[in-house]
This record gives C-alpha cells, structure tokens and sequence, in this order.
C-alpha cells in the first residue's frame, strides 16, 4: 500500500511538473509571437529568394519576428499593445542602403551655398553677391555644386571652362571665398581666400594636384585636386568641444535628409578618426539614428599606430561599423582628373594632365594594403578612370596573392566609372566590389562624350550589365553630396539610363527593376558583410523597412520620379512618417 501511495505521489508530482512547463512553455511561446508592430495589407517584397512576397509583416524589438500572407494569420502576433499600420497596398521594401555617399557631407550642404541649379558663373557671383551683403568682413563663405560643363554658356575668360576669379573677388572683396564642384574633386578660391592661404604666383603645384594658371603664370582661382588642399579654410570652431557640436549638427541635418529619403543605412565613404570618435559616443548614446558603414580615411603611417583601434562591427546595437579604410587613387572625370590610360579627348595636346591625375601614390597605396589585409580591415578605392581602375585591380591582387589564407575579403572599388574592357572580369575574378553611383551616369552623360569619345565610352563608361554579366554584385548610391540623396532618381537612372533631354546613355547597359532593387539592399549589405542582418525581409533580419507610395516595379517608368517614401523604420520604430 505504502508502495502503490508512493507511485501515486510520484505520478502528481510528474503531472504538475509538466503542467507547470506546459503553462511557462505556453506563456513563453505567447510572448515571443506577440509582436511591437506589425504592418499589415502590403505588398511587401522581401528580397529573399525563399519567401519573396508577403503581405504583412511582424517587429519585435528591433527585429522581424514573423511574415506572412493569409491575411488573418498577422492575428496571432498581436497582443495588448501591438500596433498595427495598415499599408494600404503600398509597396513595402527592405531598407534602403546607401551605399557611397559622404554624411557630414550632406549634413553641410544643408548649410552652405547650393549651387546645382546655376546655370552659369555669372549666377555663381550673383549668389555669392547675395550671401557677401549679408555676411561680416571676414567671414568665409562657402559653397558646392557647381559644373563647368552644366552652364549654358563658358565664362570668359576662361582655362579649360573654368573661370577667373577676377568677378566673384569684386562682389566678395572682405570674405574669403570657397566653392567646391560638384564632384568635390576642384575648388574655386578668391582673391581673399587666395591671399589668406598665401598662394601666389611662386606657388607649386602639390603632387597629384594643379592650381590652374593663366599665361603669365598666375592663379586663376581654380584648384584641382590636392592643390585644393592649399586654400586654408580656418573659419572652422576653436575648440574640439565646439568642433564636435558642429559635427553633432551636421550628423543630425544628414539623418533628417537620410530618414526622409528612406535610407536606414549609410556608407560613409572617408571619415576622419576624429568623426569616428564622435559617430561611437553617440551610437553608444543612442542618439545616431541612421546605421553607418565608415570607412576611415587615414595615411599608412596613421593607421599603423592607431588603426586597430578603430576597428569595430556593430558598436551601439549595430548603428555604428568601422572596418574599411578608404583610398583615392585618382580624381573625377568633370575636373579631368580621373587617371586615364590615353589622353583626355577634349585637352589640348600640351595640357599639363592631358591622361589626369594619380592623387595618391602606388606605394603608399600598397601600404594601405598591406596593413588592411593583415589586420582585417577591408579596402575601398575611389578610382573613376580606366588606368586607376587598373592600377587598383593590380594592387588587390598582389596583396591577395601574397596572403592566399585570406579569402572573402571583398574589397571594393568605389564609383569604377571608366573601365577598359580587359579589366571588367577582373573585378568577379578578384571578388573585388564595384560600387557604382547610378545617378552619375545620366548627370555626367551629357560631357562623358567630350572628355572620353563614343568608342571608349561605349567600351567602358558606367557598364553595369558588363560588369553584372561577368559575375560581379553592384552596390549603388548617389555619392550625395555630389547627387541629391534621392533614391527614386537613383533608381530611375539605373533603370532607365535616360537624360534629361529624352536620349538614352547607351541602354543596352541598364539594369532590370528587380537588379535595382538588389543593388539598393542586399548588395549593399553584401559589400559591408551585412546580409545576416540586413538587406532583405527575414525574421531575426534588423526591423529596417522601407515604404514606398507607388510600387517601382511594376508602375510606369516616370511614375517612378513621383514616388514618395511613406514611411522609415529603423529597429522596428518608425522614424519617418509623410
């Protein structure tokens, strides 16, 4: 009896063991399925080949918890305080991924001249004539945007298109003046800022640069390239304190630009150690609200003593990841900088950069590359002409060759606009990344011609499907603040490669929308090593979403222009709201 009471026992004590488990598993299994938000009534299109559409979606924390596409299944995710955004049909994408492009850059466009809409240098001066009147003897005023090759008319007189400064320094004779083109690669100076940084007609050209003279061997007031680095901008704070709250702002002034946009995560293409210092205090913060891929921009010397330091993957809850280092390699084709392999078709025969400009030299490049594949950093190179394009390729593949144990590395070349046709299956073969700025195709097309001729740049300009077709994953972005941040007409010129006067950029190299798509997610997240996190819609993917007015894959091709971003989210809070 005693036997049979203490198998009984036994027996209770089992059954109100599993029915406690039972109740804790329950509970358990309620709490993880019940999400923060769920966006339901969509078209959501994941960019994930095992489960491509959807038609809501499920966020908890800051991570997709759930998708589906009966549309009452969403049900069982909800609980008391589960918010739930109907959709309405809108397209529903992963977030955008921005994948070249300058942050504080375009945080300082926001505060600067804008010049893109100047149709002429006399514009220019009228608009520096404006800011002048308004500004205390002294003050710097600065501007960007502006192109020699986008006026209507050339300014005379003139060096190649560029202008004397002989106007802009009588509208401005108490301010010193600085006005960075387009491309960021050429400056113009006045007569003020010229005598403030003491350049004179004795003054040399740096290497890989050239301060523009006219006959009497003069400065004109144009810079290219390094030489730009001789008009000494000290307008700046006085302290690191008050330098770092301008920084503070400028970050702040490019999240705005980026959120509004529906861009969630950003690379930025060369920051100093000084900007990384402030981009890590305020992820630790919290108060980055945009995701960052830095690249550092620092010498050989500065990266051996301090490089390591630097290095870091998913800082302040995956907002912050420094582990690329960015080089330059040359300029930009809009300065004649960009190094070529023959000769720039529109430069006299005695031009003093007639095939332009190597801007850092290759044994401090291969230093750059020593150092980044033995300590695990990867390397993106700006090289837009087809001999530094070249030269990059070259310098990947010694240091790959001589480290054969390193596989994956994915290094990148940033922007590769003009190739040689012998060099695009170099880039899969290398498992080197191309990413390219869709939106300098069709911005530049209309000088492209003139600066290269139609056989090289039907050869090798901006060859997306060249590159694609030979197995390379493209990345894009708008190189902003040369480009507007705007993805819709990114998108636009990826897909259609149309100008503004209605041709087409030799269309047999456009992308399909579903390649644009790509390049603007999961490639992106390809080339920073990100697509167990980002990239496309998966559970336990990051809650960085996208959503779009119209649904740029199917809707007519201008209607692509007007589509507007609904929403941005980013870890699963919604941080942009039309």
């Amino acid at each position: 009896m005693a036997a049979r009471n203490r198998r009984l026992g036994f027996v209770a004590v089992l059954v109100a063991l599993f029915t406690i488990l039972f109740i804790v598993n329950r509970r358990q299994k309620l709490a993880a399925e019940t999400a923060d938000l769920i966006l339901v009534n969509g078209k959501i299109v994941t960019v994930d080949d095992r489960f491509p559409t959807a038609t809501w979606i499920a966020l908890r924390g800051d991570r997709i918890s759930a998708l589906g596409s009966d549309p009452k299944s969403f049900n069982r995710h909800v609980g008391d305080s589960t918010e739930i955004i109907d959709l309405g049909g809108a397209l529903t994408i992963p977030g955008l991924i921005e994948s070249h492009g300058h942050f504080t850059g375009l945080g300082q466009s926001k505060t600067i001249l804008d010049l893109t809409k100047a149709r002429s240098w006399d514009d220019i001066v009228a608009l520096v004539a404006e800011a002048a009147r308004s500004a205390k003897p002294g003050d710097w005023i600065l501007g960007r945007g502006w192109h020699q090759d986008k006026w209507d008319r050339a300014p005379e007189p003139n060096v190649e298109g560029l202008p004397f400064h002989d106007a802009l320094s009588k509208v401005s004779p108490e301010n010193p003046v600085l006005l960075i083109h387009a491309s960021g690669h050429s400056s113009l100076a006045n007569a003020k800022a010229m005598e403030l940084s003491k350049i004179t007609a004795t003054t040399t050209n740096p290497s890989g640069g050239e301060i523009v003279r006219d006959a009497r061997g003069n400065a004109i007031g144009a810079f290219i390239e390094e030489a730009q680095g001789l008009v000494r901008y000290e307008a700046g704070p006085d302290t690191p304190e008050e330098a770092a709250a301008v920084t503070r702002k400028l970050v702040g002034l490019a999240a705005q630009e980026c959120l509004a946009n529906g861009v969630t995560t950003f690379h930025d293409a060369g920051a100093s150690l000084s900007t990384v210092d402030l981009y890590k205090a305020m992820a630790e913060e919290g108060t980055l609200p945009v995701r960052l891929y830095v690249m550092l921009s620092a010498g050989s010397k500065t990266l051996a003593e301090k490089g390591l330091a630097y290095r870091m993957i998913g800082a302040g809850d995956n907002h912050l990841t420094v582990r690329t280092i960015k080089r330059l390699i040359d300029g930009a084709l809009g300065s004649h900088g960009a190094w070529l392999l023959e000769p720039y078709a529109d430069l006299p025969p005695d031009a003093k950069n007639p095939a332009g400009l190597n801007t850092e030299s290759i044994e401090e490049m291969k230093a750059t590359a020593k150092f980044a594949i033995e300590n695990g950093f990867q390397v993106a190179t700006h090289a837009i002409g087809d001999r530094g394009n070249r030269e990059t390729l070259d310098i990947y593949e010694e240091a790959f060759k001589a480290h054969p144990d390193k596989t994956d590395l994915r290094w990148r070349i940033e922007h590769a606009q003009h190739l040689s046709p012998a060099d695009i299956p170099r880039f899969a073969a290398l498992g080197v990344v191309p990413a390219m700025q869709a939106i300098h195709c069709t911005s530049d097309a209309p000088w492209v011609l003139k600066r290269l001729g139609e056989k090289r740049a039907e050869e090798g300009a901006y060859v997306w499907r060249k590159l694609m077709d030979a197995g390379s994953m493209i990345p894009i972005g708008t190189d902003v603040p040369v480009e507007p941040i705007d993805p819709m007409a990114n998108f636009f010129a990826a897909v259609t490669r149309r100008l503004k006067d209605g041709t087409t950029f030799f269309p047999d190299q456009k992308m399909t929308r579903d390649e644009a798509l790509r390049a603007y997610t999961i490639n992106g997240a390809y080339a920073a090593f990100e697509t167990g996190l980002k990239g496309s819609l998966a559970p336990g993917k990051l809650a960085d979403i996208t959503v779009l007015s119209r649904d740029i894959l199917t809707c007519p091709e201008d209607d692509i222009l007007s589509t507007e971003v609904l929403y941005t989210i980013i870890g699963g809070k919604v941080l942009y709201h039309r």
